[in-house]
């Protein structure tokens, strides 16, 4: 009988000094509290990071912990596969929290068509989906933050609402997943573009042209931890220390230095989400 092959113990990329993570899951993360997190990323030269909860309880964890830590930042919403639960009280409580000088977005939230088809049972209809990102985008015009979208197989549904809405201050894809087409689309409409551990992926060469297309202004590197764990890792545990891996992966897409990418999201990165670039430290 053949062993199974080992999986290699994941290890934060070679330090790029002032790299971000625009989107990670701290509440969900496994095995270390929210502070070691963070403290591991710090270590590894990650600045800034933008928690995001899945849930209205996990984004009152993820506000929490923002006010706990001075370089860390919560998005505040209910994501699309839970758009059922986008009830008066949610609405009531998610308008308080988008509020607070602590959330930095109004995500995620947005369509994901993949979960309807694969597990109907348990994911909101495209219809509560929709319902929600409008609502959604209607609360993050309100208080001038940025949208942060959650888009999985819904290319087409999410263009017709977003044009069908009045434009929020800006639109982030996080983990942008789609084609290079809809990248060029996403950018002539000024729209930012995310990219997480997926574009590491081997199989994953249209999701790198897209990477390459992107001006800057527009590209942000997350983790969307604790999933979409990079290469050489994919499969393990992700945190917002490893994003540096991501970053290379994109950086030498670009053909760019590391350096000069990280200072590149940084900028996007504190713009996006409203902030003073005395924030880093």
């Amino acid at each position: 009988m053949s062993k199974k092959k080992s999986r290699p113990q994941p290890f934060p990329a070679p330090e790029i000094t002032g790299i971000v993570d625009a989107h990670t899951h701290l509440t969900s993360c496994r095995g270390s509290s929210i502070a070691e997190f963070v403290e591991r990323a710090i270590a590894g030269g990650i600045g800034e990071i933008c928690t995001v909860g899945d849930d209205l309880a996990e984004a009152e964890l993820a506000l929490q912990a923002a006010r706990q830590h001075h370089n860390l930042h919560a998005a505040c919403a209910i994501h699309p596969t839970k758009a059922h639960q986008l009830d008066e009280n949610a609405k009531i409580r998610l308008s308080e929290m988008a509020r607070d000088e602590n959330c930095v977005a109004i995500g995620e939230t947005g369509l994901d068509s993949y979960w309807i088809e694969h597990s109907p049972e348990s994911t909101a209809t495209l219809e509560q989906q929709e319902a929600s990102l409008r609502w959604h985008t209607q609360l993050a015009r309100e208080v001038g933050k940025t949208l942060m979208i959650h888009n999985r197989e819904a290319d087409a549904d999410l263009l017709r609402i977003l044009d069908d809405e009045p434009a929020p201050p800006q639109v982030m894809l996080h983990c942008f997943s789609s084609s290079a087409a809809m990248a060029r689309e996403a950018i002539d409409r000024g729209w930012i573009l995310s990219f997480a551990g997926n574009v590491t992926f081997k199989r994953n060469d249209e999701l790198r042209k897209a990477a390459s297309l992107v001006p800057k202004g527009q590209l942000l590197i997350e983790t969307d931890a604790p999933f979409m764990t990079p290469e050489p890792f994919r499969g393990a545990p992700n945190e917002p220390s490893l994003v540096g891996h991501t970053a290379l992966c994109v950086a030498q897409q670009r053909g760019q230095s590391p350096e000069e990418l990280a200072a590149e999201v940084r900028g996007t990165y504190y713009r996006v989400y409203g902030l003073a670039t005395e924030s880093a430290s």
